[in-house]
């Protein structure tokens, strides 16, 4: 439990300084390139974070294991700690961090905007309310 508590600890801290530097509004993220950077990397640590605590939950409970990354959000719905909408709103950002992380084709920053100033914080805030419930 405590390797649990740490990672939603760390999750939080992320969320924070993430939530501290978020543009006002997509002009500035556009023209911004170190904040648009900054944004990308804090989604890339979210993202990653939140498989790792996947991955705890998974291994402290003794559920079956996942063949990747987007099954570990599977497993925690059959389970029931979380719902299977937002299973499916972090498999799409994990998706999107991969994205970003290895830049495969044209990063839409429209896009990229709309998933962490709307999508992201809020996914992983009712994230870990699930599973602290």
């Amino acid at each position: 439990m405590n390797r649990q508590k740490d990672k939603i600890q760390e999750i939080e801290k992320f969320l924070e300084e993430l939530e501290s530097i978020l543009p006002l509004d997509f002009e500035e993220y556009k023209t911004d390139f170190k904040i648009r950077a900054i944004c990308e990397r804090y989604f890339e640590k979210i993202i990653e974070a939140v498989v790792d605590l996947a991955f705890i939950i998974i291994k402290e409970n003794g559920f079956k294991s996942p063949e990747d990354d987007k099954k570990a959000f599977d497993i925690l719905t059959e389970e029931k700690i979380i719902s299977k909408n937002l299973a499916e709103n972090l498999k799409d950002a994990k998706g999107m961090r991969n994205i970003i992380a290895h830049e495969y084709g044209q990063i839409d920053d429209k896009i990229v905007f709309k998933a962490i100033t709307e999508e992201l914080v809020n996914d992983v805030k009712k994230l870990i309310k699930q599973i602290v419930a």
